[in-house]
This record gives C-alpha cells, sequence and structure tokens, in this order.
C-alpha cells in the first residue's frame, strides 16, 4: 500500500509540475514572505491598539416592576452594529478594528447579574441607548468578576469552559421571541419567556457555586482590505440565499398526492424554513461566540449543573431550524493528557481568553479552531433581554428595591 503511494509522486505530470512550481520561486517566494510578514505585522499592532482601549463592565440592575418587550433590546443591539474601522492608515498603521461587546448573564452563588463589557470609548453610547429605552434601569460600572478571579483547582473544581456553537449553518434561524409571541406584548400572564430558564437555573445556584454566560458580538460585514484582508470574505447573505435556492430545488423533487412532479410544491416545514430565513435577511447581522463556564468551591461542586448550563440552550432551538451544541477541547484517551496536564492549560487559557473578551480578534482569535457564526439583531436580543418581573420572579435577580418616580413640580425650591 505504501509503495503504491509513493508511485503517485513519481508520475511524470507531478514531477513536471514541481519542476515549474520551483523554477517560479523568485514570484510566489516573495509573495508569500511579503503576506506572512503583512500578517504579523498586523497581529501586533492589533494587540497594541486593543490594549490601548481599555475596557468597562456595566451592571444593568432592573426596576421592581419590567414590562418590556425584547424587541425594544433588539432596538439597543442594533445600535451595537458598529462596522467603522477608519481609514487604511488606521487598519494597516495602527492596527484598528472593528469595535465587540461582550453581553454576560453571571449567577455568583445564586446572585444574578447582567453585565455589558465594552472599550471605554463606547461607554457613553451604550449608556444613552440603555436609558433612552429602559428609562427606570440602573446602570453602574462595577469591577470585572473574571478579572479578579485565579484559576487556583486546589480549591475550585472546574467544569470545562465550553464554547456554544449552532447546530446547522449560519443561515437558520434559531426560535426567537417572535416565534414565542413575545413580539405582540400579550398580558404577562399568557407570556412564555424563553429567557426564564436561564434566569431560574442560574438562580438555583448554591453559595460557593458560579456560573458565567458570555455573548461577545462584533458587527458582520463584507470583509476586504479595508478591514486587514487582501481576499475578500463574502458576507453571510450569499450563504443565506444560497441557502433559499438549495430549499426551493429540494422541494422541486417533492412529489404530490398523484405521483407527479410539482415545481412548486413545498413542504410547510420548507416554506417556514424560507420564511424564518428570509426574515433574517432583513435583519442587522453580528458575528458571535457564546462561552459558557461552571466551576465551585470542592466541597459544593455539583456535576449536574454541567448539564444544566448547557441545558438551558435547548428551548432556542428546533429541529426544522437552528439550535445550540457545546464545542470544547478534549481528549479521547488517558495517555493524551498525562497527569491532566494538558486539561489544566486548557483550562487557564480559555479562562484567561473568557476574561480578555477576546475570540475575533488577538490573542485568542479563534480559540480551539471555533469559527464565529452569525446571529442576527432578533436572535440575539431573544438571548440577552431583561426578563419581566412577573414571567422571571427569581429572587436572586438583581432589582432595583423601590420603583422610580418624577418629583412632584410644585417642590418649594
Amino acid at each position: 500500500m505504501f509503495e503504491d503511494f509513493i508511485t503517485h509522486f513519481k508520475n511524470e505530470v507531478f514531477l513536471e509540475a514541481m519542476r515549474v512550481t520551483l523554477g517560479l520561486w523568485p514570484i510566489w517566494l516573495p509573495i508569500i514572505a511579503l503576506y506572512g510578514g503583512l500578517m504579523t505585522w498586523l497581529s501586533y499592532k492589533r494587540r497594541e491598539w486593543i490594549k490601548t482601549q481599555g475596557s468597562v463592565l456595566l451592571e444593568v440592575k432592573l426596576p421592581s416592576e419590567m414590562f418590556k418587550s425584547p424587541a425594544v433590546m433588539e432596538t439597543f443591539i442594533q445600535t451595537l452594529h458598529q462596522t467603522g474601522v477608519g481609514s487604511l492608515a488606521d487598519v494597516y498603521l495602527k492596527g484598528r478594528v472593528r469595535q465587540w461587546f461582550s453581553l454576560e448573564l453571571v449567577s455568583d452563588g445564586g446572585q444574578v447579574h447582567f453585565y455589558i463589557w465594552m472599550h471605554k470609548n463606547a461607554r457613553k453610547a451604550v449608556e444613552t441607548n440603555l436609558y433612552a429605552l429602559f428609562p427606570n434601569v440602573e446602570v453602574y460600572e462595577v469591577p470585572d468578576y473574571a478579572i479578579g478571579f485565579k484559576y487556583d483547582d486546589s480549591k475550585y473544581k472546574f467544569a470545562k469552559f465550553s464554547h456554544i456553537v449552532l447546530t446547522k449553518a449560519d443561515a437558520y434561524p434559531i426560535k426567537t421571541y417572535v416565534d414565542y409571541g413575545l413580539h405582540d406584548d400579550p398580558k404577562e400572564e399568557y407570556k412564555h419567556d424563553p429567557i426564564a430558564p436561564v434566569i431560574e437555573f442560574l438562580g438555583s445556584l448554591k453559595k460557593g457555586e458560579h456560573a458565567w454566560i458570555q455573548i461577545l458580538v462584533q458587527a458582520h460585514t463584507k470583509e476586504g482590505l479595508k478591514y486587514g484582508r487582501l481576499f475578500t470574505k463574502a458576507d453571510w447573505k450569499t450563504a443565506a440565499e444560497a441557502e433559499i435556492k438549495a430549499i426551493t430545488e429540494k422541494g422541486k423533487m417533492n412529489v404530490t398526492k398523484d405521483k407527479t412532479s410539482d415545481p412548486k410544491y413545498l413542504t410547510e416545514t420548507q416554506k417556514d424554513q424560507i420564511k424564518g430565513i428570509e426574515r433574517s435577511l432583513d435583519k442587522s447581522a453580528f458575528d458571535t461566540m457564546i462561552r459558557v463556564a461552571y466551576f465551585a468551591e470542592n466541597d459544593t461542586f455539583n456535576a449536574a449543573n454541567i448539564g444544566g448550563i448547557l441545558g438551558v440552550f435547548k428551548q432556542f432551538g428546533s429541529n426544522a431550524f437552528n439550535g445550540f451544541k457545546p464545542s470544547w477541547y478534549d481528549f479521547d484517551y488517558p495517555w493524551q493528557d498525562f497527569m491532566g496536564i494538558k486539561k489544566r492549560r486548557t483550562d487557564m487559557k480559555a479562562l484567561e481568553a473568557y476574561k480578555r473578551r477576546s475570540f475575533f480578534n488577538e490573542p485568542f482569535r479563534g480559540l480551539h479552531h471555533d469559527k464565529p457564526f452569525i446571529l442576527t439583531t432578533e436572535e440575539i436580543a431573544t438571548l440577552y433581554h431583561f426578563p419581566s418581573s412577573v414571567v422571571v420572579a427569581t429572587p436572586t435577580l438583581a432589582r432595583i428595591p423601590s420603583k422610580k418616580a418624577e418629583a412632584p413640580f410644585n417642590l418649594p425650591i
């Protein structure tokens, strides 16, 4: 078998192709060297630029009464869709990259918090838009809960840091708040909010347990020279339109009851799929990555909560559309990780990436070889929105104890 493999390289056509390729080295070698040098330079300047931006973590505390539809959160998410990178000089000389944000749901011993992470220059816009759309919330800058956490396996037991990825192609949408009917703003007692199981799980943890959910979002756009790419990366809509065409072609193969072919015949599922994809095409899209982590002090660690934090994403999935599944770096056999050294290093690297909110850019670009996937404003608002105080009554969800009211107009000055 090995000799048969070697004979392929002794083929005259192959040898001639090798001679031609080697003969052209004065052309392709400088191109490869220049490309490699440019990518190294960009990586260095991007690290430098990101470091100089600084960051801020804001906590959003909800009022005791909250009745906003997730559609309002979608409007807020739309304000985060920022594709600007400045001039070519900004990109290639300064290392500027697109702004990105981190939407976070965190449980610290059952105390549930909503956080939003951003670079410092984006703070004013984020606060302004939050107060404009949710006038009764309170927004505070808080110390970064993740930065202060140290990896200490003598004190804590760690479940693996996991990425959450899509089960199907980007074109297919997940089950959103529109599918749950929350866009029609029904009466509170009839609402079924898909974020409720997430909040309930986070609120069920005990003292000493921690669960983190991090949703990284960066405005999606067609990338070319302006974004530091020598080769253009197509917009996701091209693939989505191709998926619609593929569903339509598959529908042509369906057969009606009288066994005759009907090119216009589509099943109800296929019609719904096309309708869902077309609805997504009308929305702004984000490159997205979701991270989750569960860990606890050694004496309070509960392995069942590993499945719990992964299971809270199930209500966003549908067999006909899209869903979520975990993706993590694993070792199949004991000898691949002697004494757990590789696992420990991997967990420490994942923790550092979480702290830096790094995935789209250096230093943890494409960690674990995962790629960002596409979610629209509607989908992100489904995963991260402020729940109704009636639908979600979790007592450990941080809320403002009293309702705000304007001062009487006739107060003495």
